[in-house]
């Protein structure tokens, strides 16, 4: 086959094999498991690359339910990241159902191509992207070490070709007092949440302080066990977000600020522990991303204007610690939930319709093309591996 042809042959495997993508995402739809607990959706996301001859590895680094499944010995290294965990009693109402199945969609194409572009094909299951930050866990581990390039499309209500995010760290603090009789020794009694209760109203008081593109959002997670004994424990949650890292930075060492003074009203200890490492924000490659969007609008969608995409309220992924340390994009793919946005219930229900069935499609489609239009441009292939090279030699 012509490397003439190879954005055309790429898009027909995806459509020759949208009956099956359509199947996966909806057999991950209809059993969601939540972070670092996806054994089942692991499984799933691998069984089509299986049968095509890809080389598995599973688990992966260290982390039970990522794996990374390989085909091609190209020079040319692309991952294609695939999430699959799903949020508490809500279920798929992110997605990652979609965003695993166009990941299965994008490799089992490019793999068709891999000999005459020089690919290495790396389907990469990325675990716990919701709670737990999975890739970023992963680069630790080195699975990205040989990757060029990396890409996954994410499902959302609107197209945008080069999604940003925000940072995000999350926290845990713990407070530790004295029990006492509410009522006979109240005096004897350290309240921990009386400690939450300052806190709080620090992190109140904060907000009309906060830079651009700073939120703070928080749940209490211990308030105490009866009304009669003074609570010794208590322990919330926090989320810090920013636009960019050091902004978040920033953000935190304010933020503790305010939970210590908790701490120091009520006499209490208190003790922060982070559950997950810090996501970044993500830096979509110039180059991949207008591409991106070309082969959006060959498909006939409108991604939002690029003056808007920066203006765009997002949350945070752990995407955005992959693309600060190699190019990599992270596209948004419009899913018809009648109005709803991720992470609602509605949206859940939608993410196995027949809008998210084109997007599944579609979405491999775009992330395949784009791929091979890198792999078939000799100054961009040439910048992505001597970026690669730099990573190393550092």
């Amino acid at each position: 086959m012509p490397t003439a042809t190879a954005p055309d042959h790429v898009e027909d495997i995806v459509r020759r094999r949208g009956a099956d993508l359509v199947e996966l995402s909806h057999a991950i739809h209809a059993e969601p498991e939540l972070a670092f607990a996806e054994h089942r959706s692991c499984a799933k996301a691998q069984a089509l690359v299986a049968e095509r001859g890809f080389e598995i590895t599973a688990p992966a680094g260290r982390l039970d339910t990522a794996f990374r499944a390989d085909f091609g010995s190209g020079p040319l290294v692309v991952g294609v990241c695939a999430e699959y965990d799903a949020l508490p009693e809500i279920g798929h109402a992110c997605g990652h159902n979609i965003i695993a199945a166009s990941a299965v969609g994008t490799a089992l194409a490019l793999a068709e191509v891999a000999d005459e572009l020089g690919l290495t094909v790396a389907l990469l299951g990325t675990p716990a992207e919701e709670a737990g930050g999975g890739k970023a866990l992963l680069l630790e581990a080195g699975a990205f070490d040989d990757v060029a390039v990396a890409v996954m499309a994410h499902p959302g209500p609107s197209d945008i070709a080069a999604a940003r995010s925000l940072a995000l760290s999350e926290v845990i603090v713990s407070y530790r007092g004295k029990e006492s009789h509410a009522a006979v020794a109240p005096y004897l009694g350290v309240n921990a949440a009386d400690a939450v209760t300052v806190a709080q109203v620090a992190v109140a008081v904060l907000r009309q302080q906060l830079a651009p593109g700073q939120l703070v959002h928080g749940i209490v997670t211990d308030g105490g066990q009866a009304v009669n004994v003074i609570p010794g424990r208590a322990a919330m949650q926090y989320a810090m977000r920013a636009a960019e890292s050091e902004s978040l930075r920033e953000l935190e060492g304010r933020m503790f600020a305010c939970f210590a003074a908790g701490a120091l009203a009520a006499g209490c200890d208190h003790e922060i522990n982070r559950p997950a490492p810090p996501y970044a924000e993500l830096k979509p490659d110039r180059w991949l991303a207008e591409v991106c969007r070309e082969e959006m609008r060959r498909l006939g969608r409108e991604p939002v204007a690029p003056e808007v995409e920066a203006a765009l309220p997002m949350g945070s992924t752990d995407m955005g610690n992959v693309t600060q340390v190699l190019p990599g994009i992270h596209p948004v793919v419009g899913v018809d939930a009648g109005g709803a946005t991720v992470h609602q219930r509605a949206f859940a229900a939608a993410a196995a319709g027949p809008s998210a069935d084109r997007a599944v499609v579609e979405a491999a489609i775009m992330l395949a093309r784009t791929v091979v239009r890198l792999a078939e441009s000799p100054a961009e292939r040439d910048r992505v591996l001597a970026a690669r090279e730099r990573r190393a030699d550092s």
